[in-house]
């Protein structure tokens, strides 16, 4: 290969990781910035709580149940126009937010920012593995997964900044015109990749998605689901642990700062691990150490437990950076982003459902055995990616 080639490879390299992790960042930032919004809105129009979760749940819905038909649609139409349509559309959400005079029209702009939302995460991790491979994939999907928590942290930053020096309305509709700015952004600097001619190893292959079995992407989307489903569900039970030990609300809230601080950490060190020891190797660290964190927080006193939680929040979060970075391996390159699309809608709904299902157990049986069942559930995860290792045996031989 010459020098140009390889220079223009490292260069389309670069151009999709900029463009992947800024589309995910905007878009995480999108969905929690209606976190800072709810009280605005229910001082503004009046509403009950019922009709703020239900904000909520347009946004979050809309999102996770459009991802599997955006892959279709980017599919047929190609993923630079459907991301970049995508990011609009999340943007325009909140302009049209901005200029809501009642619950229905709110309603509609969440759908609409829901709508565009939608198109990132598939979109967005297929072209990080069309761009890298191997080794490299996983070390990319990290770093671009943990671009998400960047704006998550930033955007509603941001909005409360603005709130000081603009009405809300205005500050809203700025935020939103990023979308549209990023919008065309994306359209000029995303590379385009050939559907059938993705980033190749040394040796020809692709990953190893190629010999992966039938079951083996099942298999994995299990794991995803599970992991998902009890970080969620730690998380819920996590105040009412902290409560009971004498924790105060400002204790809690920075508890829970230490558990995100570690989780963003965890979701770009877990992906470089990975890429050193394997994948298997990695979740079955990442899930003994968050099943073994669940239950060591439970006897200890609050300051040990809040010393524990920046440890539990690497590991919690860890996983999910090695799943999504093992997707390419087990999917043909002409079916990664439906694929994508699939991995995110289970993961993302198993989240939704479990802290209602796990809650019904924590009335039945009380937080803290609940939250030993939790522990028990996480090591499931392990039987599941000892079947997977063979599938997955690529990831730590490739070059």
């Amino acid at each position: 290969m010459t020098a140009t080639a390889v220079s223009a490879d490292r260069s389309a390299e670069h151009r999709a990781m900029g463009v992947a992790c800024g589309a995910h960042a905007l878009h995480d930032g999108y969905t929690d910035l209606i976190y800072v919004m709810l009280p605005i809105w229910q001082g503004e129009f009046g509403l009950g709580y019922a009709a703020l979760g239900l904000m909520k749940t347009v946004f979050s819905g809309t999102l996770a149940g459009f991802q599997i038909p955006a892959g279709f649609v980017a599919e047929r139409f190609g993923a630079a126009a459907v991301l970049a349509l995508g990011t609009a559309l999340a943007g325009l959400g909140y302009v049209f937010a901005g200029f809501s005079s009642g619950i229905v029209m709110l309603v509609t702009a969440l759908f609409v920012g829901g709508l565009g939302a939608s198109t990132q995460h598939p979109l967005a991790s297929s072209l990080i593995a069309h761009a890298y491979a191997g080794p490299r994939s996983l070390k990319a999907l990290g770093t671009y997964n943990f671009a998400g928590d960047i704006g998550k942290m930033t955007m509603p930053a941001a909005a409360s900044l603005l709130f000081v020096v603009l009405p809300w309305r205005h500050a809203l509709m700025l935020l939103g015109g990023l979308g549209v700015v990023a919008a065309a952004a994306i359209v000029v600097a995303m590379p385009r990749f050939a559907a059938a001619t993705p980033a190749q190893n040394k040796d020809g292959t692709i990953g190893g998605a190629a010999a992966a079995p039938a079951y083996a992407f099942p298999l994995l989307l299990s794991v995803g689901v599970i992991d998902s489903a009890t970080r969620m569900a730690f998380l819920t039970f996590l105040p009412f642990v902290l409560t009971a030990k004498g924790a105060s609300l400002p204790t809690i809230g920075a508890a829970l700062t230490l558990v995100f601080a570690g989780g963003a950490t965890g979701k770009l060190v877990c992906a470089f691990i990975g890429a050193r020891i394997g994948a298997v190797a990695t979740v079955w660290l990442t899930e003994a150490v968050t099943a073994l964190g669940i239950v060591g927080i439970l006897p200890l006193p609050l300051d040990a437990a809040l010393f524990l939680l920046p440890v539990v929040g690497v590991a919690l979060n860890g996983t999910s950076s090695v799943l999504y970075g093992s997707v390419p391996d087990l999917v043909e390159p002409s079916r990664r982003t439906r694929a994508f699309g699939i991995f995110y809608t289970g993961t993302i709904g198993a989240g939704a459902v479990s802290p209602a299902l796990y809650g019904l157990l924590g009335d039945a049986v009380g937080v803290t055995r609940a939250l030993i069942v939790i522990a028990c559930a996480v090591l499931l995860t392990l039987p599941i990616t000892a079947v997977l290792r063979p599938a997955l045996a690529a990831r730590s031989s490739a070059p």
